[in-house]
């Protein structure tokens, strides 16, 4: 079953110039689900919200990180699988690949699932940075938005920063 959720995955990728993971036979199933957040400095900085479910990454690339405060919603773009190996993956993509550019691991944790259907998904996470509870909701086509359901991470925290450079 990975191998066909994977297959758009691995149509965007030459692995023979990147040194991102390929797919490969997903291991047993583990007690606590895995999510990781992963920095990327491609054409544009975003973050990248994976979650381990019936052995792939469900994946979104998430433009301006995971909201802190339950009052903004962030735009979510659902995107292809990834091999549940991209959870540990930290490394530069080389320019003119797909996704050419830095990506370092911002978060990683588990999870527990409150609600997961094709069109909302609701997660608890439990994560060094990242923690509570979140739902993804689609709007249209490949398009979801992020939500903080409880209240607002603790005001000290340093924020997602807007823009590198």
């Amino acid at each position: 079953m990975p191998g066909r959720k994977l297959a758009e995955y691995e149509a965007k990728r030459d692995f023979k110039r990147t040194p991102e993971p390929g797919a490969k036979v997903a291991r047993a199933e583990r007690k606590a689900l895995r999510f990781v957040v992963q920095e990327h400095h491609a054409r544009r900085l975003h973050w990248d919200l994976r979650l381990e479910k019936d052995g792939v990454g469900v994946s979104w690339a998430v433009p301006k990180g995971i909201p802190p405060d339950p009052k903004k919603n962030h735009l979510a773009v659902h995107v292809e699988d990834h091999p549940l190996e991209y959870f540990k993956f930290a490394g530069e993509i080389p320019k003119g690949e797909y996704g050419g550019g830095t990506v370092t691991i911002w978060d990683a944790g588990t999870y527990e699932t409150v609600k997961w259907t094709e069109r909302e998904v609701m997660v608890e996470f439990h994560g060094e940075r990242l923690t509570g509870k979140y739902v993804l909701f689609q709007t249209r086509g490949n398009d979801w938005m992020i939500h903080r359901m409880d209240p607002p991470q603790d005001p000290d925290r340093k924020p997602m920063p807007q823009r590198i450079g």
